[in-house]
């Protein structure tokens, strides 16, 4: 019976005692042994069932996979006890389906991903139990029941609905104990029930990070065959998840699973006789020693190794004195000692399996990383194309394909290619690839490099240094420009430490404060200094943004062909802005620096602070749901004020009519209250709601994009263009508003305020470059990632935005909603450059610019984390901080680039690029 994101704490603790009752007897009088079974990260639920019943250690990738969880050819129990004549029958998760295709006489499998559901999804599997535990044809029955794990990621671990699930299970596992023990009065067989977790649950409700509350479960083996003893309920043993495999295999009678790394659970055979008992330890110490054998070269030299074979000589003696039929206190005490020792190698050779058994396509990887390097190394060396006025960009790949050194790397690499798959004992993923894909990959790696080497040529030939202005070498970097490489240069090489990753939102709130202080210098700089200014300065306020209308374009052509974009349409200044303007102006910087402090209150994240109080807590805990509610419609009223300022008739209407149907939706599930009436009665589950919001967020949408469309045919209309871009952000503004939950709608409002106050007196009185304007969406976007309270650990993700508005699970819904819930900061902030460049200029080279810019800026961070995890792949935080930072980089350049890849195709107009 596998209960999933049981805590420890839910059984072992206090909760366990006031609504487990059974279940703590069972634990402190009945027969039966309890352990705390500690899971690897990632806590999700496939890996883990995977750990359960293969003893091994699954890779991180398997995060993915369990969307849509692959059969397990892996050697496992469930695949041992077939083939033995096991008749087996599974309820639950369909997970276990999909993994165990074909293994069950009968299964009836549920979806694990509507976390909405957390009634049927268990009511369908105890609807079987009455008619099963009667029926005496199955060896293995397999319980999976979801709901706790589901009210974990709606409401969280402190919602009154944990109680009572908790009480259901509990009832449930009595009713299979006493059924069992009924059975066993009649035929006189022992029966074993297993009552366990697959993952535990966070603060937060989430799971698949490394947190104690998430890694640590229980694990209760429950037996007439055990003695009837006093149990431990506030200090049971610790053990590994992966020693349930070794354990069931060895309790059934079968193989162990042959990657398994798990050891026996002791006191499970604890009432056996010692030759018994030391059988079976030789059985798993000789498996555990067979694995070593294969992954470890110098397994000789491993501690644990030569404590088995220490433990097999010993045992060998002690066979010698029983077969002599010694009964003498000899005989007992060399027992003791070779159990002892059996145990001691197993503990030793299980830890050391732990941290070397991972297996690593190391050809595969550095095929990757040699691909990301090239395009890298040529997003650089582009940078004089990408960044002059024109916007074009030429990547040589046809030229190179005829010269010698393309085929001569391309031989060598197939060459190398032939070597590697035919050499190689283990699984390749490359090498599994077809010849004409592997080929494929070989041209495009051999051209990506000729390319490098002929853009290299290129620029020593002409002479042309990278700079921020390439054909204005006399011109200097800014104080601003300084800012934004240096904090660029040190995020990337803070990736390497581990414990800048977990706290990496303390990096991003030190460089946007950072940023609000060097544009505090700057506009004061401007302000007071005036034409006084020094020269760069005064042409960086004096030159604005380049002007391509026709009637300038002959005039300012050499201009134009050598200058970066600067954002204005006509030619203002901070001096030109009135009185209480330029005061503004002045105070903006300030003012953005309140509101990003006051957002750090509002939620606490990473991994060492987040289970200190924050605001977010106040607001979401039951005694305060009033000003809950207060704030929440505040909030929506705001979000409406700033947004539907540049919004057609249609759209603000439908805005309007949103924002109120966010409410509605929020007051329909119990998370705030309407103002008549004192309790929310949750009838509808918030489905009419959502799904009415649903509708006026396709509409903005619709309407945005028909506006985008119609100015490519209405070339000349500039206005139409400009108020498409901005409803279509609009109407992403409005989903975001009704998947964030109630207590985050201030950190949309602050990101809406931050975007209006720096677009009005900073960005267009300053005219900064389409480059720095990117740079700076790109800043204050990660800083809102985490202004979410979202962290670099996947339990900080909230599934529970994927089925807003859905009644059952549809997976491309569920992903894209939850994804863009997640990435909801970068995702408007990378929106609002696209609808903010577009809006100030006429020409499309700005838009090119800030894409290529915004392209070269992620490129980093994921470049470089790719080399890192490649060379820190034995790293004690592998699983646990690496692997996870490098899935979100990859899903946050994913996102980013199907924005800048839409709007870019939507704004051809008048653009070479």
């Amino acid at each position: 019976m596998l209960i999933d994101a049981l805590r420890d704490d839910f059984v072992f603790g206090s909760k366990g005692v006031k609504f487990m009752p059974y279940t703590t007897y069972l634990v402190e009088k009945g027969a039966s042994h309890s352990f705390v079974a500690e899971a690897k990260p990632p806590t999700v639920t496939m890996p883990r069932i995977k750990a359960l019943m293969t003893g091994s250690l699954p890779g991180f990738i398997d995060v993915v996979r369990n969307l849509n969880s692959p059969a397990l050819l892996e050697d496992n129990v469930i695949t041992q006890a077939k083939a033995a004549g096991k008749r087996m029958i599974f309820y639950g998760d369909e997970t276990w389906v999909k993994l165990f295709p074909q293994h069950f006489v009968e299964y009836d499998g549920t979806t694990s991903f509507f976390v909405s559901d957390y009634t049927e999804v268990d009511d369908n599997v105890t609807r079987h139990l009455d008619k099963v535990l009667k029926r005496g044809d199955w060896d293995v029955l397999i319980l999976h029941y979801l709901g706790l794990d589901h009210i974990g990621h709606i409401s969280g671990p402190s919602s009154p609905l944990i109680g009572h699930k908790l009480s259901e299970m509990d009832n449930i596992l009595m009713k299979i104990h006493t059924s069992l023990l009924s059975e066993e009065r009649e035929n006189l067989s022992p029966n074993l029930l297993v009552l366990c977790g697959d993952h535990g649950m966070s603060e937060t409700g989430s799971h698949g990070a490394s947190s104690m509350e998430e890694v640590n479960t229980p694990l209760i083996l429950i037996s007439s065959a055990f003695e009837r003893k006093p149990g431990d309920i506030r200090h049971p043993k610790h053990v590994q998840q992966t020693d349930l495999a070794a354990t069931l295999a060895i309790g059934l009678g079968l193989p162990i699973p042959e990657n398994s790394v798990g050891s026996l659970l002791f006191p499970s055979i604890e009432g056996r006789p010692v030759r018994e008992q030391l059988r079976f330890l030789h059985l798993n110490a000789v498996q555990l020693s067979k694995l070593l054998q294969e992954n470890v070269p110098s397994y000789k030299k491993e501690p644990g190794f030569e404590q088995f074979k220490m433990a097999e000589r010993l045992h060998g003696n002690w066979i010698r004195l029983y077969l002599e039929e010694s009964t003498s206190e000899v005989l007992f005490n060399l027992g003791t000692k070779v159990r002892r020792q059996y145990l001691d190698a197993l503990r030793t050779l299980s830890l050391s399996l732990s941290r070397q058994v991972a297996q690593y396509d190391i050809y595969s990887m550095l095929v990757g990383t040699v691909m990301v390097l090239e395009v890298l190394t040529l997003l650089l060396l582009s940078i004089p194309q990408a960044l002059s006025s024109k916007a074009e960009l030429e990547v040589p790949l046809w030229s190179p394909v005829f010269s010698l050194l393309f085929y001569l790397m391309f031989l060598v690499l197939s060459a190398l290619h032939v070597i590697v798959c035919t050499s190689a004992e283990s699984s390749c993923y490359f090498c599994g690839l077809s010849w004409l894909m592997a080929g494929g990959v070989m041209v495009l790696i051999s051209a990506l490099l000729c390319a490098v080497v002929s853009a290299l040529a290129k620029m020593f030939a002409s002479g042309k240094l990278l700079s921020k202005n390439p054909a204005h070498p006399n011109s200097r970097w800014s104080e601003l420009d300084v800012v934004i490489l240096l904090g660029t240069m040190g995020h990337v090489l803070s990736l390497g430490a581990s414990s800048f990753i977990e706290e990496e939102h303390q990096t991003w709130y030190f460089l946007v404060n950072t940023l609000c202080l060097a544009l505090c210098h700057e506009i004061y700089r401007n302000c007071f200094l005036g034409n006084d200014c020094e020269p760069r300065r005064c042409s960086h306020g004096e030159r604005g943004f380049v002007n391509t209308a026709p009637a300038l374009q002959d005039r300012s052509i050499g201009h134009d062909e050598l200058e970066p974009h600067r954002v204005s349409k006509s030619p203002t200044s901070l001096n030109t802005l009135r009185g209480w303007e330029k005061w503004m102006a002045m105070a903006s910087p300030w003012v953005i620096l309140t509101c990003c402090r006051l957002l750090r209150s509002l939620n606490q994240t990473g991994v060492q602070w987040a289970h200190r109080p924050d605001l977010g807590h106040w607001l979401t805990s039951s005694d305060h749901k009033a000003e809950l509610s207060v704030l929440a419609a505040l909030s929506l009223i705001m979000i409406f004020a700033l947004v539907q300022r540049r919004c057609s008739l249609t759209s603000k209407v439908a805005m309007a009519l949103g924002l109120l149907g966010v409410y509605c939706y929020r007051a329909a599930i119990g998370n705030v209250l309407f103002p008549w009436q004192r309790d929310s009665k949750d009838i509808s589950k918030g489905l009419i709601e959502a799904r009415f919001v649903h509708v006026f967020v396709l509409g903005i949408l619709f309407t945005g994009t028909k506006d985008l469309l119609k100015s490519q045919v209405i070339a000349a209309d500039f206005t139409i263009k400009t108020v498409g871009l901005w409803e279509i952000y609009s109407g992403l503004v409005l989903l975001a508003a009704l998947l964030f939950r109630p207590h985050n709608l201030p950190v949309l409002v602050f990101s809406l305020l931050i975007q209006t106050i720096m677009t009005k007196f900073i960005w267009k009185p300053l005219r900064h470059d389409a480059a720095e304007i990117t740079v700076m969406h790109y800043w204050f976007g990660q800083a809102f990632f985490y202004f979410q309270g979202n962290s670099n650990n996947i339990a900080t993700v909230d599934i529970s935005a994927g089925f807003v508005g859905l009644d059952t699970y549809v997976e491309v819904p569920a992903v894209f909603l939850t994804a863009f819930a997640t990435f909801a900061g970068p995702v408007l902030w990378a929106s609002h450059l696209v609808s903010f460049l577009s809006s100030e200029t006429s020409s499309g080279s700005a838009l090119s610019h800030a894409c290529f810019c915004y392209a070269l800026i992620c490129s980093f961070p994921v470049s470089a984390y790719i080399i890192l995890v490649t060379s820190l792949r034995y790293h004690l935080f592998i699983w646990s901080v690496f692997s996870p930072k490098l899935l979100y980089e990859g899903m946050h350049i994913l996102i980013t680039a199907a924005i800048c890849v839409f709007f870019t195709a939507m704004d051809q107009t008048n653009t070479k690029s």
